[in-house]
C-alpha cells in the first residue's frame, strides 16, 4: 500500500472530534473472566472492590456492526478514529493516575476527548500522533484519569520482525519480581473477546503472517501492559497504584516466552516484559500512593 500522496496534514486539519460520554456498571463479571485468563486462584476484585489498575480496559466495550469492520478486523469508522486513507492503527503507549481505585459494580461515567494530535516524520514515513484523554467518574467524583497515544499512518510501513520463532528459549532476569507467561493462540483469542478487539492479528495466523508479515500471532499491546502492573499487584498487594506510564516497543508474538520483570523502589517500581531476543517489548513507571 503507497502512503497518501499529500502527508497526513491536510486530512487531519479540521479534524476536530467532539467529547464522547458513556456509562457502565463495571459489572463483576469480565474481572473474574480475565482472572480465569491469567489463572488466578480467585477473582481479582468482586462487587465493592477495587477494580485493579487498567483494568477498565474490559469495560466500555465497542461493537460495532459486522459491516462496519475493515478486512483487517479493525472498525471502518470512530468517533476518535481520523479520517486517514488506507488508515493503520498502533497502540504506543499511555498514562493513567488514580486520585481513588474504581469500584467494581459501581455505575462509572467515562468522558472521552481527544487532547493533542501531532504529525510526525518517522523513519518510514509521515506518522500521525493522537492522544485520546479519559476521565472516569464514580458518585460524582473523578477517580481516574487516563491517556493513551495512539499512532497512525496511512498505508503500511516496512517494519521489521523475526523470519521464524523461537518457542523454546526462555528470558531470564535476576530481578526481584518476576512473572512468567507463554500466551497461545486462545489465550489470545480470549482477551480478544474480553476487549471486543476484532483485529485479526491476534487471533487468524494466516492473515498475521500473510496480510501483515508477521511471524505469528501478536500478543496484544494491553495484556503486556496488564502482566507488568500483575507484579505490582502481586508482589505489593497493600501499596496502591497511584500512577502508571508506560510504552509499548517492540511486538510479542504467540508461543514465545514472555518475562514481565520489576524492580521496585521507596514509592514505585521500573516494569518490563522480555523475551530471548528483546528486553523490552514494553516498559512501565509505577507509582505507589
Amino acid at each position: 500500500m503507497s502512503p497518501a500522496p499529500h502527508g497526513l496534514g491536510p486530512y487531519v486539519e479540521s479534524w476536530k472530534p467532539d467529547a464522547v460520554v458513556e456509562d457502565d456498571m463495571l459489572s463483576p463479571g469480565p474481572v473474574a473472566a480475565l482472572s480465569a485468563v491469567l489463572d488466578l486462584p480467585e477473582p481479582a476484585a468482586e462487587a465493592g472492590g477495587d477494580l485493579p489498575p487498567l483494568w477498565h480496559w474490559l469495560h466500555f466495550p465497542q461493537w460495532p456492526a459486522q459491516r462496519d469492520l475493515g478486512d483487517d478486523g479493525h472498525p471502518r469508522h470512530g468517533h476518535f478514529l481520523p479520517p486517514l486513507p488506507r488508515r493503520q492503527r498502533m497502540f504506543a503507549g499511555g498514562r493513567f493516575e488514580a486520585e481513588r481505585p474504581l469500584l467494581v459494580g459501581e455505575a462509572t461515567r467515562r468522558i472521552s476527548s481527544v487532547g493533542a494530535t501531532a504529525v510526525k516524520q518517522g523513519s518510514t514515513g509521515e506518522l500521525l500522533f493522537v492522544t485520546v484523554r479519559s476521565e472516569y467518574v464514580q458518585q460524582g467524583r473523578t477517580c481516574v484519569v487516563e491517556e493513551q497515544d495512539l499512532v497512525y499512518r496511512s498505508g503500511r510501513g516496512a517494519l521489521a520482525h523475526p523470519e521464524a520463532l523461537d518457542t523454546a528459549a526462555v528470558p531470564d532476569s535476576d530481578e526481584e519480581w518476576r512473572l512468567r507467561l507463554t500466551p497461545d493462540p486462545t489465550l489470545l483469542f480470549r482477551f480478544s473477546a474480553l476487549t471486543a478487539n476484532a483485529h485479526r492479528i491476534h487471533y487468524d495466523a494466516p492473515y498475521a503472517r500473510d496480510e501483515e508479515g508477521y511471524p505469528g500471532l501478536v500478543v496484544h499491546g494491553p495484556l503486556l501492559v496488564l502482566a507488568m502492573l500483575e507484579l505490582a499487584r502481586r508482589n505489593a498487594p497493600g501499596r496502591p497504584v497511584r500512577s502508571v506510564a508506560y510504552r509499548l516497543r517492540r511486538p510479542a508474538f504467540a508461543g514465545e516466552h514472555l518475562l514481565a520483570a520489576g524492580t521496585p523502589s521507596g514509592d514505585g517500581a521500573t516494569l518490563r516484559v522480555a523475551t530471548h531476543r528483546e528486553q523490552r517489548h514494553a516498559t512501565a513507571e509505577v507509582t505507589f500512593a
